[in-house]
């Protein structure tokens, strides 16, 4: 069972709109972190359960972690400063596999965050692909490019970079390379299409899967999905068996 550790928050600041990026010291968790992996944070005494955020980097002896404010626990989360502290359960959960060799990274919207962790751990030359909604809405930019080497970023309304979805530059990437595998965070529809992008393609895929969690550790079962290995079908637990999954295993 992972502990749960105080951790001091040293430093807070906003990215884009509602999504917020904060920093915490967190001694040997920070060690011990994979990309892929995430923490289940305590947002306040009056709510029971905790929130699940993506690691977006590790540091020496810190965490960074990036998330939307959307509900109550994470406006909670988004108003907390440098030096207060937080209740952090983790690291949880089963992250990347990164394979030696050259390798693309693909995120969408909040889920370009924990696939900055996946490039600063590679062991090859990483090419990003990171879709968001609008220039606006655009985040760590400065940071992929100074961990990759190729960054590629779409937007739907084409206010930056390509036009579209990160379907569109992947598949000219699978064309035309030869790479270890493919690792993805992001909305579900946006996995499947790169997951059969892959399969069509015939290269590896990872993917981070989104779900609503409860306990975080496997015991509620909440975050259940579908899977089918070996030709058997299969109910896995996101937040023990994941969040990190083969692609074709993956029932979409």
């Amino acid at each position: 069972m992972p502990d749960t550790h105080i951790c001091k928050i040293a430093g807070s600041k906003r990215l884009a709109g509602a999504v917020y990026a904060i920093t915490a010291e967190c001694g040997g968790m920070a060690e011990t972190a994979r990309a892929g992996q995430f923490v289940h944070i305590k947002c306040g005494a009056e709510r029971l359960l905790r929130r699940p955020i993506s690691i977006c980097r590790a540091g020496a002896g810190t965490l960074e972690f990036v998330f939307e404010a959307k509900g109550a626990g994470t406006r909670w989360l988004s108003g907390q400063a440098q030096g207060q502290t937080l209740d952090i359960l983790g690291p949880l959960g089963k992250g990347f596999e990164i394979p030696v060799g050259d390798i693309i990274t693909v995120g969408g919207g909040i889920g370009a965050p924990p696939m900055l962790f996946a490039a600063e751990s590679a062991k090859g030359a990483v090419t990003a692909v990171i879709g968001f909604r609008s220039a606006d809405n655009i985040i760590l930019k400065e940071d992929f490019e100074a961990a990759c080497e190729k960054v590629l970023i779409t937007t739907d309304d084409g206010s930056y970079g390509i036009r579209g979805t990160v379907a569109v530059p992947l598949e000219e990437l699978l064309k035309s390379g030869n790479y270890a595998t493919v690792l993805a965070c992001g909305p579900r529809p946006m996995l499947s299409s790169v997951a059969a992008l892959c399969l069509n393609y015939a290269t590896p895929c990872q993917v981070s899967l989104e779900e609503r969690m409860g306990c975080g550790v496997g015991a509620c079962v909440v975050c259940a999905c579908a899977t089918v290995e070996g030709g058997v079908s299969r109910m896995r637990r996101v937040c023990r068996d994941g969040p990190v999954f083969d692609a074709m295993q993956v029932v979409w």
